[in-house]
């Protein structure tokens, strides 16, 4: 048997947006999880950055065309649900750590650093569970 090289350069980096049928997944599932964390219409809206009828409309079921920030909004939401289950057995702790206070975010919760209303609190909120979770 010998030796066979290895192709170690890098591959071409091919971004790959979220198409318009991913994107209606991922607002049906996090218009689930807004119920689970039992937060008001005005917070989930903020955290989508809706106005408060439009997030009203969505949520009965008529959702508008979905821009690649709030794809990325509803992506990161659901990147930190998923961290969360991964951490948490107990779902009960899953749907209430985000409304829990936390030493990481100077005693806040993580809902309220998310409701900062920018792309990059939700982001913050992400990559703080990501690295405690070891990023897998």
């Amino acid at each position: 048997m010998s030796l066979q090289p290895l192709e170690t350069k890098a591959q071409e980096f091919a971004p790959q947006p979220i198409t318009a049928e991913e994107g209606a997944a991922l607002l049906r599932a996090v218009l689930r999880l807004f119920g689970k964390w039992a937060i008001t219409d005005e917070d989930a809206a903020t955290l989508l950055d809706l106005p408060v009828r439009t997030y009203r409309r969505w949520k009965a079921g008529q959702p508008g065309r979905l821009d690649r920030d709030t794809k990325a909004r509803l992506s990161n939401i659901l990147g930190i649900h998923k961290a969360l289950r991964i951490i948490f057995r107990d779902t009960d702790r899953v749907y209430a750590w985000v409304k829990a206070p936390n030493t990481a975010f100077a005693g806040h919760s993580a809902l309220e650093v998310m409701l900062g209303g920018e792309l990059t609190d939700l982001m913050r909120v992400r990559r703080y569970l990501d690295a405690e979770r070891g990023a897998w």
